[in-house]
Parts: structure tokens; sequence; C-alpha cells
């Protein structure tokens, strides 16, 4: 839905965007890799607003901060 514009599912183009947050306390939609706000990394949804599917992107730059976290596991 990112790059396409487009519901996978349903084929709808009434797609939104949620931005990913970070609040106190660890709050919103987001990846801690530290011991502060300053390090979570937001997770932002599409949203598919004709059959709810739903979608969570990581956005390009923040990848490279997950990479070097001790919280990512290389699946085996």
């Amino acid at each position: 839905m990112k790059l396409t514009k487009q519901c996978p599912k349903c084929k709808s183009f009434d797609i939104i965007r949620v931005n990913g947050v970070c609040g106190a306390y660890g709050s919103g939609n987001n990846i801690q890799i530290g011991m502060t706000i300053f390090s979570a990394v937001p997770v932002n949804r599409y949203i598919c607003c004709a059959c709810g599917y739903a979608e969570e992107w990581i956005d390009p730059q923040d990848v490279e901060k997950l990479r070097e976290s001790s919280k990512a596991l290389i699946p085996k």
C-alpha cells in the first residue's frame, strides 16, 4: 500500500497513513531501542478505509538504527 497507494486485499485506493508517534513512557506506535523516547523508532501505519486492512512500515533511515540495536535478532 505504501508504494502502490492501493489495497492489496480489496484493490481500493482509499488509503490513509497514520504516522508513528513516540510518546511518554513508550506510548505510541514505535519500537524502543534504547532507554529514552529519543531512541524510539516510529512505525507508520497504512490503512485501507474500505476494508480495514493495515500495514506497518518503518522509514528507511530508521531501519539502520534497528539493525544496529542490541534488540535486533537475526532469524535462524
